[in-house]
Order: C-alpha cells, then structure tokens, then sequence
C-alpha cells in the first residue's frame, strides 16, 4: 500500500490509498487488457518515471492488486490478480464518466494499443451486439492496428501492430487475427466524436476524422451503433 494514509477509515479511503497514487489507476488500465512485462508498461505509459513506475508496480503488489508471475515465451510479467481483476467494471466506468470532458487532443497525447482497447471496451454496447449481426473490424490510429470482433458472445481485441506484447490464453477475449476483416478504416483520436454521436459515420469521414481503408463502408453505421457513449451516461448499458 502506498506510504501516505489519509486517516479515515472508510471504504473510499481505502481504495484510494491502494491506487489513487499518480499513475496507479493508468497501470491497472494496461494490465487490463492482459500481462505485461515491465517494459511493455513503460512503453505504454511513455511520461512515467522508471522510478515511480517501480515505486507504483511494488505498492500495487503489496496491496494484493498486481503479481509477478512467469508466462510462456514472454519471462516474467505483471498481472492483476483475481481482486485486481475486480476494478474493471470500475475502471470502464471512470472511462465513461471522464469521457464527457475529454476534450480535443493536445499536440502530445499519445494513443496506445492499451488505451485504445480499454477506449473501445469502455464504449462496447452490448445490447447493440447481440441485436445487430457479427462484424469484425481492423482499426488504425497512428501506429496502432487492432483486429476487432464483435457479436452476440461480446467483444475481443487483438493488437496487430505495434507488435510483441503478451497475450495470455486464459483471458479468452483476444479476437483472432486469421482471415481478412470485413472493414478496415483509419481514425485519428476525432473519432471520439463518433462514439459521442456527435458525428454520423458520413459526417466523420467528411471531416476527416476516419478514412476506409478497404472493405464495406456501410459497416461504419454498426460500428457507431456498437460503441457508443450517450452523454451523461455512465454505467453500462
């Protein structure tokens, strides 16, 4: 647990204390999406200090959140353990909240492969996915390729591009990466006024906020169907 104690005792005290410290919450974020090893984390989160990212990793541990554990071809990683696993219908919710202040981009916000797939997890509508058929997606921002599919079972990401990160097989969510998608399409992070409807699909691609790439463009009304967040709307639909 991290040093500093607010002195109350309360079930919001504590869960402060065990990851309210600065970059807590954005490497719980990460690990979300699966194990990583600690340089995939410092990739991820590009501005954390090494120190204070082995400062967060320890405290995190010690407060039962994280573990160190081997995975198979990737050496020792760190996951979220089972009560770890347990902040991630509160983290999507955070997602959402903070999604209505978001704002447009500064000219050094970066996209990562795990911020992108928690963006998509935290918009997945899955009262629209078990109405609407299967679609499966290859998005693009920047440098990020993720394979997304989508149907009445839920929702699996797959990061294609940049490559190399582990994928443990008992999260049972990585989509599959075999055959071609049905839609390819490119974004730049405009593409929150998509997910907000601020933008119809014809509108976006207008503005140049997205681009398709190759594949059926009328897959885009789906995909806006699919991941969508109404203002003021935080829980889950």
């Amino acid at each position: 647990m991290a040093s500093r104690s607010y002195g109350q005792y309360c079930g919001v005290t504590t869960a402060v204390e065990l990851i309210g410290e600065r970059w807590a919450l954005l490497i719980v974020r990460d690990l979300l999406v699966g194990p990583r090893r600690y340089t995939d984390l410092k990739q991820g989160l590009p501005k954390i200090p090494t120190n204070i990212l082995s400062t967060r990793l320890k405290e995190l541990q010690e407060s039962g959140v994280v573990r160190r554990v081997p995975l198979l071809h990737c050496g020792l990683v760190y996951e979220l353990t089972p009560y770890g696993r347990e902040l991630e219908p509160i983290v999507l919710a955070l997602g959402r909240w903070g999604f209505a202040q978001m704002g447009d981009p500064q000219p050094d916000d970066v996209v990562t492969a795990d911020s992108l797939t928690m963006a998509l997890r935290t918009a997945f509508r899955v009262d629209a996915a078990t109405e609407l058929p299967p679609a499966d997606y290859e998005l693009h921002v920047g440098d990020v390729v993720l394979r997304v599919q989508v149907d009445a079972s839920g929702l699996r990401v797959a990061q294609v591009q940049p490559a190399g990160r582990p994928v443990d097989p008992r999260l049972g969510n990585q989509a599959s990466t075999a055959g071609d998608p049905e839609l390819v399409f490119a974004a730049g992070p405009g593409i929150r006024r998509l997910i907000s409807g601020e933008l119809t699909p014809a509108e976006a691609i207008d503005q140049e906020v997205l681009a398709v790439v190759a594949g059926d463009a009328t897959l885009l009304e789906r995909f806006a169907q699919t991941f969508r967040i109404e203002p003021g709307v935080v829980l889950a639909a």
